[in-house]
């Protein structure tokens, strides 16, 4: 595979990404996009992404145009409208097989993709699997309670296995670097103090520091940590930072992150939490994210906005693994796993036995780690 060579041709280069639908997932391509800018400062970049993230997208100095669709946007529309864009070369960031036919069915001569079964045929530049590369597999029940059996320690996961390489490596398709570095939103702080006014967040004080707290996971329950769980630590952080709460989620959060706010409202009296769950746009999201000195969260979507918008995190884990879609290079993460797990990770959306891998991490680590992070300078 020949990428094309970075000269003064990039300044005629049209370049289009197909983006990946999922928060998650797209905060993590952004160094990609990143690192494509820096290879082609006079080529035009376009993104081709879902509408429910536009807000992620706006404004981003690594971007020239954003292209959105809707899940009502059929195959041949997409492909019509990027055939009139003309582009010169493109990288489908999904491994679907429609994000390589959009390609194809556009006429862009080079596109880039990782090989697969049945779409290894419309892209130009097949990019094989990384050598490092780990597959998400989602352990058996019965595979579960045998590792459990046998007290057995899971291999190390390499720090290669992180998804953030599969990106870059497509990106490197297109000629860019390879190598990894923090993804970056850029929210100014203009914009977080006009959201946070908006949402009718406090002002942000030294002696009361706002703290966000995002208890949901979409993957499903066995991300997430329990609510009495996350209700004992806010109540003690509290107690030692004055802080004040703010609770994140989306629309399927409403339930868990009222749990929430009740159970800390009840037990801080006079201190009341806001709940900002399902009532926020993406761009508010990420905005209201930045106005916070500290997000303790459950591995999600807004774990990866907040360290991307500079925000430290402090991150519960435990069906899912740090090293493979944790907030990778990110100096104000904080990881915290239960000890003595080696059923975990196990990538399952709902425990099969005794969920001792978000049970065992204790709150009292929780706190210090939330302290810790309160302690020191803000990333951004």
């Amino acid at each position: 595979m020949n990428p094309p060579a970075a000269n003064d041709a990039s300044a005629r280069e049209k370049i289009l990404v197909r983006g990946v639908n999922w928060l998650g997932d797209a905060v993590m391509s952004v160094p990609a996009l990143q690192r494509l800018r820096e290879t082609k400062p006079g080529a035009r970049i376009t993104l081709l992404a879902p509408e429910k993230l536009a807000g992620l997208w706006e404004g981003q100095p690594f971007l020239d145009e954003l292209l959105l669709f809707s899940p009502a946007d059929n195959l041949w529309q997409t492909a019509r409208r990027l055939r009139s864009k003309k582009f010169s070369a493109a990288a489908a960031f999904p491994n679907s097989l429609r994000s390589a036919l959009e390609l194809w069915l556009a006429g862009i001569p080079l596109r880039a993709g990782y090989a697969r079964p049945g779409r290894t045929l419309f892209l130009t530049h097949p990019v094989p699997p990384r050598s490092g590369a780990l597959a998400m597999r989602r352990r058996s029940a019965g595979e579960i309670r045998r590792l459990i059996a046998r007290a057995d320690s899971p291999p190390p996961v390499p720090p290669s296995a992180h998804h953030i390489h599969d990106y870059l490596r497509l990106a490197g398709a297109l000629g860019a670097s390879c190598e990894p570095l923090p993804p970056r939103i850029t929210i100014s702080q203009e914009e977080a103090q006009t959201t946070a006014v908006r949402l009718g967040l406090p002002t942000a004080r030294e002696d009361r520091p706002l703290l966000g707290l995002n208890p949901g996971a979409e993957y499903g329950p066995a991300k997430r940590w329990p609510v009495e769980s996350f209700i004992a630590a806010g109540v003690a952080i509290q107690q030692a930072a004055r802080c004040r709460w703010v609770v994140f989620g989306g629309p399927s959060d409403r339930e868990i992150a009222q749990a929430v706010s009740t159970g800390l409202g009840r037990q801080l009296a006079g201190q009341p939490v806001i709940n900002l769950a399902g009532q926020t746009t993406l761009r508010e999201l990420a905005g209201a994210l930045k106005s916070c000195r500290l997000l303790l969260t459950n591995d999600s979507g807004p774990m990866h906005l907040a360290a991307a918008v500079g925000t430290p995190v402090v991150v519960l884990f435990g069906s899912t693994s740090p090293e493979m879609t944790g907030p990778i290079l990110s100096a104000g993460a904080q990881i915290l796993r239960a000890p003595g797990v080696p059923c975990a990770p196990c990538f399952r959306r709902e425990c099969p036995i005794d969920f001792r891998c978000m049970r065992g991490i204790a709150c009292d680590a929780v706190v210090a780690a939330a302290l810790r992070a309160l302690d020191s300078k803000p990333c951004m």
